[in-house]
Formats: C-alpha cells, sequence, structure tokens
C-alpha cells in the first residue's frame, strides 16, 4: 500500500491597514478547511481592524510604529515560517482579490507544478477596467508587465499582484529580509524569484476597485513603476557582475 501524501501545512498571511470594513468578508470567500491558519499583522491601523481580527479568532500581531507595506510583509513571512509553513498565501484583507482562490493557489504548489503563483486580474482590458481597474494602471501595468516578462524570461500576466503564494523554499531561499519595506517590495520578490530559477505561475483572478480597497495614487504609482523598472537594471547589472547586489544572493 502506498503511503498517504503529508498535508503540507497552509497558512493565510494577511498584512493589514484600516481593514475594518472588509476583513469579515475577506474571511468569509477563505473556502472552509483550506487553510490550518490565518496571520493578520497590523502596521497601526487607526479603525478597530486589531478588535474585529481578534473577535474573530485570528492570531494578531501589532506593529507599534508603521513599517510600511514591504515591513508588513516581512514580519507576515517571518510568523509564518516560524509557525511551520510549508505553504504560504499573502491575502489583502481589503476585498480587492478574491480568496475564494486558495485552494487552487495550494494545490499547484502541492504538486510541484510551480513555486510561486499570483493572482492575475487582467485576464482581459474589457474584464479589468469593468472591475474598477483605473485606466493609468491598466497601462501602466500592461507597460511594466510586458518589460518584466521581457527582461526576467518570464510570461506572467501580471506582475503587480497583491495575490500570492510561495512554497516555503521560497522563502528560505530569497533574502526578502534585505528588500523595501515601501510597496516596491513586491517586484523586488518577484525578480529575486525569477533570478534564483523558481518557477512562477499565475492563475486568472478578478478585478476588484472599490471605495474602500486599498490603492496607492498617481504619485506613488509611478514612484512604484520607476523603482521596479529600477530592481530590474539592478539584477542585470548584478548578473553581469558589473555590481554586486545584496536583493539576488540566496539567503
Amino acid at each position: 500500500m502506498a503511503p498517504t501524501p503529508v498535508k503540507p501545512k497552509v497558512i493565510v498571511v494577511m498584512p493589514a491597514y484600516n481593514a475594518e470594513k472588509t476583513l469579515e468578508r475577506t474571511l468569509a470567500d477563505i473556502p472552509a478547511g483550506s487553510v490550518d491558519s490565518i496571520i493578520l499583522v497590523d502596521d497601526c491601523s487607526k479603525d478597530q481592524t486589531v478588535t474585529l481580527a481578534e473577535r474573530l479568532g485570528l492570531r494578531v500581531i501589532q506593529h507599534e510604529k508603521n513599517r510600511g507595506y514591504g515591513g508588513n510583509q516581512k514580519t507576515c513571512y517571518r510568523e509564518a515560517l516560524a509557525a511551520g509553513a510549508d505553504i504560504i498565501v499573502m491575502i489583502h484583507p481589503d476585498y480587492q482579490y478574491d480568496a475564494r482562490l486558495v485552494p487552487h493557489l495550494t494545490g499547484i504548489l502541492r504538486d510541484g507544478i510551480c513555486d510561486v503563483l499570483l493572482g492575475n486580474r487582467i485576464r482581459t482590458r474589457q474584464e479589468a477596467l469593468a472591475g474598477g481597474m483605473p485606466f493609468y494602471k491598466y497601462i501602466s501595468n500592461r507597460f511594466l508587465t510586458a518589460a518584466e516578462n521581457l527582461a526576467m524570461g518570464q510570461n506572467l500576466g501580471e506582475w503587480h499582484s497583491g495575490l500570492r503564494a510561495y512554497t516555503r523554499r521560497v522563502l528560505e531561499t530569497i533574502p526578502w529580509e534585505k528588500n523595501s519595506d515601501d510597496f516596491v517590495f513586491d517586484c523586488e520578490f518577484l525578480v529575486q524569484a525569477a533570478a534564483l530559477g523558481f518557477r512562477l505561475g499565475d492563475v486568472p483572478a478578478p478585478a476588484r476597485y472599490f471605495e474602500e480597497a486599498s490603492s496607492i495614487n498617481f504619485k506613488r504609482s509611478v514612484r512604484y513603476g520607476l523603482e521596479s523598472l529600477k530592481t530590474v537594471l539592478r539584477y542585470h547589472l548584478h548578473r553581469w557582475k558589473l555590481w554586486s547586489c545584496p536583493l539576488f544572493v540566496p539567503r
């Protein structure tokens, strides 16, 4: 008789900031039995996110001061690894991403098909814009994704999704602690994953833009785009041995 496969431990991490109005809806969409635990890291919210999360039975970690989006993720991943996660899924608690996709993401990782998975919100232009994605964000996302795919030899539908899932080995290899504490953390992480030979993939995810969903403004979007391109350039300078960059040296 073949041995029974060991079920991987799945932990969802939620980098939270002022998510009181959307947290419960996000949690309700996670299919029952698809995760082992949920860790919410609060980055000094000004609303009742922490109180609500504790009432809903989540494990809650509070930052004493705001550390930024990337800094929040660093705490998420440290805690997930310390808790023994085999698969880590990041879901924003602002209901912008469809949490019903969790078992699909974890299944692909569990079966060894990919090491990193993203939710792709841009299957078609019509669908993305109908979901409320601002036109300038759609255009910039398309441009940056095409440039990043070409530069890194990938074929992702979107490089800038906040719905992500990783195997434990990815987080144990990538030196994400050295990444930015700002929004460009996400791009740095994917460039690192591609540079270190991990298999990246994506699954379709509906776009959801509405008043309570978090979104950076135009000025910060421009800064994020430039920082993303800078990350790709830094990788190639490192690869060509013109400049040593610690972001691309495995842990």
